[in-house]
């Protein structure tokens, strides 16, 4: 399963950097959406596929008992796709902006215009 995970996470980086060099604003944001997914399923991924019980340390115990859930993993990505919405959220507003005043979303074109 990891094997199978690390091809799809290699085919979403690839995807990600080809549609971000290409010259239209809207598919350069497809790409950012892709990146982010993709180093969110790298951390999952490198956090171990184990399933595990909740990592709850019993009243009267020392460690927990049997394999757990690793929760840092998990927080991280709950982290990471809260930033990556916000930045996702405000990138597509300043795109839509852009276009609006350059009238295209050709990255050249918008490049040598004043």
């Amino acid at each position: 399963m990891t094997s199978l995970l690390a091809i799809l996470i290699g085919c979403l980086y690839a995807a990600a950097i080809y549609m971000m060099l290409r010259r239209s604003v809207v598919k350069l944001v497809i790409g950012l959406i892709l990146l982010s997914n993709a180093a969110n399923l790298l951390i999952f991924t490198a956090a171990g596929l184990e399933r595990g019980v909740p990592p709850l340390i019993e009243e009267g115990q020392q460690v927990i008992a049997g394999t757990a859930a690793d929760p840092l993993a998990q927080a991280l990505i709950l982290t990471a796709i809260v930033i990556g919405f916000g930045v996702l959220a405000f990138a597509v507003v300043l795109i839509h902006r852009a276009c609006e005043v350059v009238q295209t979303d050709d990255m050249n074109e918008m490049k040598g215009t004043d």
